[in-house]
């Protein structure tokens, strides 16, 4: 718990999204489709061209199963970074070295769940302005690139939840490396998402900052002032009751075993003064680095399976 006490903890969530800076709500259309194509048989994809409220176009994908689609659990997918600026959102069909294959859309259709992903800031067909250049002008402004990408993830899981065929009241997130932080982030933030699952990003950040392991995550995840409120595991901490998966390496420079163990304590305090220790998972790989592994994928997928089923 932080030094500010249980008090404090009570309204963790608007502290929060007041240092994250004063983003407005997004609300995406969709503008255009494009059919994905060399698809397998048993799914189905499109290529989405969306508009924001305030006039942003974006580049999103939107995978399931082959077939009508009738009350589906549904996965807002977070794409990674990588410093790949090119991949963005279409790491949905693809996937990256870093990731076990199939890509998460073919892998999630055969599971019966619809997932969209959508291009972040400078990611993806949105690959013009630099992270540092876009960060640089959201801080001068008073607000964060952060706080920009989990508006737009947001306004994503509106639109996800809006897509026929999908059951509002089945809604999960999941990402790797960046992706994972904006999962646990727009975890804590958003009640609609009863399932988030995420790996190889979740550490400590003060204990990354202590052994100087803290220079290798990029621009966009600096929020001025957050140590002051909360630890990264009691951010995710807010998810419970919610089902939460957290799977890392031990070897990845970036969830080293000292943060990744005051993460998780956090993380784990958080459910069990919810009474809900059977809800969160953690998976930890002693001996691989940044990379999902074919336990975590195996792990993700069950998680995302039975937590997205439908209640009795």
């Amino acid at each position: 718990m932080t030094a500010l006490g249980s008090a404090h903890k009570r309204d963790l969530r608007g502290e929060l999204k007041a240092i994250l800076g004063d983003a407005p709500p997004v609300q995406w259309t969709i503008a255009g489709r494009t059919a994905a194509p060399d698809l397998p048989p048993q799914m189905r994809g499109e290529m989405l061209d969306l508009v924001s409220n305030a006039g942003v176009r974006a580049r999103a994908f939107l995978t399931g199963p082959a077939g009508a689609w009738a009350g589906l659990p549904a996965v807002l997918y977070c794409h990674a970074h990588g410093a790949k600026y090119d991949i963005g959102a279409i790491e949905l069909l693809t996937g990256r070295p870093a990731l076990q294959q199939p890509a998460y859309g073919e892998a999630l259709a055969k599971a019966g769940i619809v997932t969209l992903c959508v291009d972040m800031l400078c990611f993806g067909a949105r690959n013009g302005d630099t992270e540092s250049a876009l960060a640089k002008a959201y801080f001068w402004r008073g607000d964060t690139l952060f706080g920009a990408m989990l508006a737009e993830l947001s306004g994503a899981l509106d639109l996800l939840a809006a897509v026929p065929g999908v059951d509002a009241a089945r809604l999960g997130v999941f990402g790797f490396s960046m992706g994972s932080t904006h999962a646990f982030w727009l975890g804590a933030l958003e009640p609609r998402l009863r399932a988030v699952a995420h790996l190889c990003s979740c550490a400590d950040i003060e204990a990354l900052i202590a052994a100087n392991a803290h220079d290798r995550h990029g621009n966009y995840m600096t929020v001025p002032g957050l140590l002051r409120l909360a630890r990264t595991g009691e951010i995710a901490g807010l998810i419970a009751p919610r089902a939460q998966l957290m799977g890392v390496g031990l070897q990845d420079t970036m969830t080293p075993a000292a943060a990744v163990a005051i993460a998780r304590a956090d993380i784990a305090a958080a459910y069990a003064a919810a009474g809900a220790t059977d809800a969160v998972t953690f998976l930890i790989s002693p001996d691989t680095g940044h990379e999902e592994t074919p336990d975590m994928r195996e792990a993700v997928l069950a998680f995302l399976t039975k937590a997205l089923a439908p209640t009795a």
